[in-house]
């Protein structure tokens, strides 16, 4: 069984690492621009896509978008974690995303609500001129930018959004006042002591009187206290030295004080992180918990890997992701790669019916794709199945010609 497992992450591994290669250079994402109207400027984005994007056969597959603020600082960390919690390794943590990273062009202009004239302690400040284009910048986001990217892109309709620091608190705005433009929302150390806490004394009033159904928030805490300081004291404090830490302990005690409006939250304070290295470890930890209900159960997951349980493969698989779907709201279908690594996988150990249960799964999901019809097809010759396996092999070869698949073909017609 170890070695059969091992066989699994070897797939995985070389599946996912051979979609990342173009051209001998490893790609993370690509470019991208939108001239908008309502900021009067070009704005580059970056765009990462799921290796399957690409995938003949995939033609029809939609990927959840994640939003990322501040995106030459997180596109990259966001678009590893995905990669490494969807796919890497035979993880099923999440599902692979479309990441957009969207660049600053006047970061303060466009990251705050309002007009800020002090600064994190209280104190008056010049810094923040151009401050208070939040309205128009979420606009920009609803109205140009959301609408290119489901256009342009293989995007399903659910959205993640990821704000750290004054991005934070446009992720906080943008929960509060416009509920509906994302699904799911990754917080992380946001500046809620802007503008004298203007934001975070209207989300206290928000949070007891609107219905937040069907959205959730992680919210990341870094620790920005005095050495020697503690979140208990902070939350009594009233220096302008906790300001910061004490209005976000604030918004997080609102959070879990109205568990009636349908908001699904969780957070988490960091103490061995500060500001400015919170959001790694918060972007990790958000996507388990967002998506928590994306993998396999571990009993489920033990289930099909024993040898005695005679439960068919394929149903508790797809029933697995007709929940998934609804909870996402869209059809969501498990990974082809995943498919086709675990039917090999119980090849490989001579679990021949739960082998073809889990091939025929892939070739309903994927009808499209070459890679289920040669899967197919060597599962058929292993089983000693010539005529099944030569049909398999054409089929495959029918939607994309393949000089291995060819081979195979060959060689499997030329026996006797």
């Amino acid at each position: 069984m170890k070695q059969a497992f091992l066989y699994l992450l070897l797939i995985l591994t070389m599946s996912a690492n051979a979609q990342d290669i173009i051209g001998g250079a490893i790609v993370l994402g690509h470019t991208d621009s939108i001239q908008s109207k309502i900021l009067n400027e070009k704005r580059i984005i970056w765009v990462r896509l799921p290796a399957g994007a690409n995938k003949p056969g995939n033609a029809a597959m939609r990927y959840p978008v994640v939003y990322v603020l501040d995106g030459s600082e997180h596109f990259a960390s966001v678009s590893g974690i995905i990669q490494y919690l969807s796919e890497a390794n035979g993880n099923m943590v999440c599902p692979d995303m479309i990441v957009v990273g969207i660049n600053n062009t006047d970061r303060t202009r466009d990251l705050t609500p309002t007009i800020g004239k002090v600064d994190f302690e209280n104190k008056p400040t010049t810094d923040f001129k151009t401050s208070g284009g939040g309205e128009a910048f979420t606009a920009f986001i609803e109205k140009e930018l959301m609408p290119y990217i489901e256009s342009k892109y293989p995007a399903a309709p659910f959205r993640m959004l990821i704000g750290h620091s004054f991005g934070g608190l446009t992720a906080v705005n943008i929960l509060i006042n416009h509920t509906e433009l994302f699904n799911a929302y990754t917080i992380v150390d946001p500046s809620m002591w802007w503008d004298q806490y203007k934001l975070l004394k209207q989300a206290n009033e928000v949070l007891r009187n609107k219905n937040f159904a069907g959205k959730s928030v992680f919210m990341g805490i870094a620790n920005t206290m005095p050495a020697g300081d503690d979140t208990a004291h902070a939350h009594r404090d009233t220096s302008s030295q906790t300001n910061h830490i004490r209005s976000i302990l604030n918004l997080a005690d609102e959070f879990k004080r109205n568990p009636g409006n349908g908001l699904i939250f969780s957070y988490k304070y960091y103490n061995e992180d500060n500001h400015n290295s919170s959001p790694l470890i918060t972007e990790y930890d958000a996507f388990r918990f967002l998506f928590s209900f994306y993998k396999l159960p571990a009993k489920t997951e033990a289930l099909l890997f024993d040898k005695n349980d005679k439960s068919d493969v394929a149903a508790i698989i797809e029933a697995h992701y007709t929940d998934v779907s609804k909870r996402m709201g869209y059809r969501l279908l498990p990974p082809e790669s995943i498919l086709n690594a675990m039917g090999h996988d119980y090849l490989e150990i001579n679990w021949a019916n739960k082998a073809l249960s889990v091939f025929n799964l892939n070739a309903k999901f994927y009808p499209d794709s070459p890679a289920v019809y040669t899967a197919l097809g060597e599962y058929y010759s292993a089983n000693k199945d010539k005529q099944k396996a030569i049909e398999c092999y054409k089929k495959s070869l029918s939607l994309k010609d393949d000089p291995a698949v060819k081979a195979k073909l060959d060689k499997i017609t030329t026996q006797k």
